[in-house]
């Protein structure tokens, strides 16, 4: 009864309104009628492949094979296939198990920093620029996007002045970069290279250097931490690790301070996050390496007091991805591989280190010396520990090494100021390959108007000079023109060239050093001196004569008589005194 009511009422408000429903009503399907009709229409299409495979089969010559043996064909031929994906799954599987497959190498571009030794490389986290910076103080920023063949950096600058630049990164977010140089105050500069925040210099005359708001010696490194974008992290030898913020130049964050066995201070010489960001590790001066929490500065979580020779400078940690394992670079001949505090693996090297992005490899440099060989890049197998590749780089040590996850190339830094790319184009993904397509632009000479074009909008049309529209045309007109389109005549000079002979004594520079140097007469005597021209200005009067001709009198002088003369011979100590 509910539902008539309802029913009723409905048709009575859509007469009274003047409708006559409340729309159209819902569509229903017949899902057996589709499904029948699905089945039919598969049964069709496979009928008329059946018979197109009849077809091909009747142009083949000879008696049909029988079903039997179609049937082991069959058989066989899914054995077969079966056989050869697995062949292709197994070498697809020892590609994936040899990671020397994996490294970019087969291209190479090199951009010239300078004539000095590369001491820092940074990419930003999309791999579009690369900042490197030298011991010549500069630091040059590069756009693979915006090169071309040329390799041309985009911007040089040296933001520290005269202090090499010991480690360069970008933030997380690749806004800003770091720049550790050899003062004690950090930069962080833009993308463009303009100054952001630098960091305040402490007081050198604290003995307690957690008392000071900044360091109070040179530099030895940087990094941004990887999870907070702005924080990071900068080692001095003032003997303390100290965390920053970028919103705060005026006062460090954190202080660490390493100590040795004693208890005395040490010199960090390198720092780093963990991938994490809950750790930080450092590698100082007495050959320790020393891991602290970094919410707890006071005492270490690991501490390995031989991790190298005490006096060798560590000058690189590396974190692995996975964040077990963490590579040290030793300042004599070699590089290490720990475990959370565990030895493994020492290695002779003497350059920067790092893992790749498969966390398989680890990836360094060789150091030489002076024409004594080339400078190479090494990889390791982390598990196995044996050298599984290696690449010849230049006549110089390698100092700095990058494998950047994202573009999967590398870059390299050498000690004969050049910066080397590794990629490969199947491998890699833009980066360097995106400037090594663009050809060389063409320089453009500036046209210049061959005379100053002078308006004068209220002149008669008579005196208005044409406006010129192209310079171009304006230089044909002149070309065509033999006045000026004629060369000037060259400088005469020497024995004369050009078909005009030089005359000795053309210039005035000549002619007054002629006349000097001819001149033998002896000026040490004036009145002589003076008296060689009087007959020739009394044959010849120019100058003064002609001025005074008719009312000049006639110069008299007087005669020297014999008493003159006589007072002349007497001694000086006869004359008498007037």
């Amino acid at each position: 009864f509910l539902v008539s009511d309802e029913m009723s009422g409905d048709a009575e408000i859509a007469s009274v309104m003047g409708f006559s429903g409340f729309g159209k009503k819902a569509r229903t399907f017949d899902l057996e009628a589709i499904f029948e009709q699905t089945r039919r229409t598969a049964i069709e299409r496979s009928q008329q492949v059946l018979g197109s495979d009849s077809d091909s089969d009747s142009d083949l010559i000879g008696p049909s094979v029988p079903p039997q043996y179609l049937d082991e064909q069959m058989k066989q031929g899914d054995t077969g296939s079966d056989d050869d994906d697995d062949d292709d799954d197994e070498a697809s599987d020892d590609e994936d198990d040899n990671p020397v497959k994996k490294i970019p190498d087969s291209h190479e571009i090199t951009l010239q920093h300078g004539t000095k030794t590369v001491s820092a490389l940074a990419l930003d986290p999309s791999g579009a620029r690369l900042v490197s910076g030298g011991c010549d103080y500069d630091v040059k920023f590069w756009d693979f996007a915006g090169m071309d063949q040329a390799l041309q950096a985009f911007r040089s600058l040296q933001p520290c002045e005269c202090h090499q630049i010991k480690s360069l990164q970008y933030s997380i977010t690749g806004d800003v970069v770091l720049v550790a140089s050899g003062n004690a105050q950090a930069k962080v500069l833009d993308r463009d290279g303009f100054n952001v925040m630098e960091c305040i210099k402490g007081d050198q005359y604290i003995v307690d250097m957690a008392n000071t708001k900044g360091h109070t010696a040179m530099l030895n490194g940087g990094c941004w931490h990887p999870k907070i974008k702005e924080e990071f992290m900068t080692c001095s030898n003032d003997g303390t690790v100290r965390t920053w913020d970028v919103k705060s130049e005026k006062q460090h964050k954190a202080v660490f301070k390493p100590r040795s066995f004693q208890g005395k201070k040490v010199v960090p010489t390198c720092c780093t996050y963990s991938r994490d960001g809950k750790l930080i590790a450092a590698g100082c001066q007495d050959g320790t390496i020393q891991i602290w929490d970094r919410n707890l500065s006071v005492h270490t979580k690991f501490h390995c007091r031989q991790a190298h020779i005490p006096g060798s400078d560590t000058s690189c940690l590396a974190f692995s991805y996975d964040g077990m394992s963490l590579a040290s670079r030793g300042g004599l001949d070699y590089w290490q591989l720990w475990i959370l505090n565990c030895w493994c693996l020492s290695i002779p090297v003497r350059t920067d280190c790092c893992f790749s992005p498969d966390d398989r490899l680890v990836i360094t440099g060789t150091s030489v010396k002076k024409d004594e060989g080339n400078g190479k890049l090494a990889f390791f197998d982390r598990t196995s520990f044996q050298k599984v590749h290696e690449i010849e780089v230049t006549n110089a040590s390698v100092i700095r090494c990058l494998w950047h996850p994202k573009l999967n190339q590398i870059m390299v830094g050498t000690g004969n100021g050049l910066a080397k790319v590794y990629y490969d184009p199947v491998k890699s993904h833009r980066g360097a390959m995106l400037c090594v397509v663009k050809s060389k632009r063409k320089d453009k000479h500036a046209e210049a108007l061959t005379q100053d074009y002078i308006i004068t909008p209220h002149a008669l049309p008579m005196f208005r000079e044409a406006r010129q529209r192209s310079t171009r045309k304006q230089l044909e007109k002149d070309r065509l023109d033999p006045k000026k389109s004629h060369k000037p005549e060259p400088p005469v000079a020497g024995p004369g060239r050009g078909g005009r002979v030089a005359a000795h004594g053309g210039t005035l520079s000549s002619f007054i050093v002629k006349n000097i140097a001819l001149d033998k007469t002896d000026d040490s005597n004036a009145r002589q001196a003076i008296l060689r021209h009087a007959k020739e200005a009394a044959e010849n009067p120019y100058w003064i004569a002609p001025a005074y001709k008719k009312t000049q009198p006639e110069p008299m002088f007087a005669e020297e008589s014999d008493e003159d003369e006589e007072a002349e011979k007497e001694p000086e100590w006869k004359k008498r005194k007037i």
